[in-house]
């Protein structure tokens, strides 16, 4: 594939601040966080420590595998794009073969550790994960379909459900509720940043929703799946998975949620959108954390 020709960029000096950015730091802490709440409330009881420390450390390290591949395979989108031109492959820092080895590295201490301090099956989980992020979302869908959010975002819900069968071995109803809750969550999320960068994506020739159908249609579909979002993020309750902690603390950040995606709505305006957008990151830590506290705080 054209993408993936020729490599080796030139002369490089990179420096360790540039790999790390190549491990997109700050997703892969929600990432992890997501993965850590999934471990605590696979059990009654806290796990094993060592479990629980060198799990999310083998989840976090195959989830900066994925991020340093999505530099490589994107780079040449990324250097039209003023939002992430300055990336570290996309601007020559890294070539890509640093960056796929790198990766590589990255990804295979990771699923060493999740078989020897877990199991096998949250290896596998998190390999899919990988592949689901690094070659199917960015390699194909997003290039292919406006619905390419909607799809892949089922690779970025995998963490909870991979913390939870490390600590448990099995899939569990309510782990999948978890990935349920972050795959309504990405769309309304990701196509606020979407429609605010809508021109980078455009000059990229990326089918983001926004380009395609555009701006009145995405504020449409972001309601429906906000819609859906709020139903799905009751049901720990419904299901007695969470109690009323979690319950008043959803109610909150959902009306607030709702509240914002009127306000830009009616406004149109990007600044709006992206308020949206880094509120929803805020949005989904605090939902997190509302799950974690409720589990082990008796009212």
């Amino acid at each position: 594939m054209a993408m993936l020709d020729t490599l080796d960029a030139g002369p490089t000096n990179p420096t360790w601040r540039d790999y790390l950015t190549l491990t997109k730091p700050r997703v892969v802490a929600v990432l992890v966080l997501t993965s850590m709440v999934g471990m605590l409330l696979a059990r009654p009881v806290l796990p094993p420590l060592e479990l629980f420390i060198l799990a999310n450390l083998g989840i976090g390290l195959a989830a900066s595998a994925a991020a340093a591949v999505n530099h490589v395979v994107d780079r040449r989108l990324d250097a039209m794009m003023s939002r992430t031109k300055h990336r570290p492959v996309s601007e020559g820092k890294v070539s890509p073969t640093n960056a796929l080895v790198f990766a590589f590295a990255l990804g295979l201490t990771g699923l060493a550790i999740l078989v020897m301090v877990a199991n096998v099956l949250t290896a596998v989980l998190t390999f899919a994960s990988i592949i689901g992020y690094a070659v199917v979302y960015s390699l194909y869908l997003k290039r292919a379909t406006p619905q390419n959010i909607v799809i892949g975002g089922i690779a970025g819900a995998a963490p909870p459900l991979l913390g939870w069968v490390a600590v448990t071995g099995s899939v569990d109803p309510n782990a999948l509720l978890l990935v349920a809750i972050i795959f309504a969550w990405t769309p309304p999320h990701f196509w606020a940043l979407c429609i605010a960068k809508k021109e980078d994506y455009a000059n990229a020739d990326i089918p983001m929703l926004p380009v395609t159908h555009g701006e009145d249609y995405t504020r449409l579909q972001m309601l429906l799946y906000t819609i859906l979002m709020v139903i799905v993020t009751v049901l720990p309750y419904l299901s007695g998975m969470s109690g009323v902690l979690y319950l008043i603390g959803i109610s909150i950040i959902n009306a607030r949620f709702l509240m914002l995606l009127k306000r830009y709505t009616d406004s149109k305006d990007a600044q709006d959108a992206m308020t949206l957008f880094w509120y929803s990151i805020r949005y989904i830590m605090w939902l997190f954390l509302f799950l974690l506290v409720d589990h082990f705080v008796l009212l």
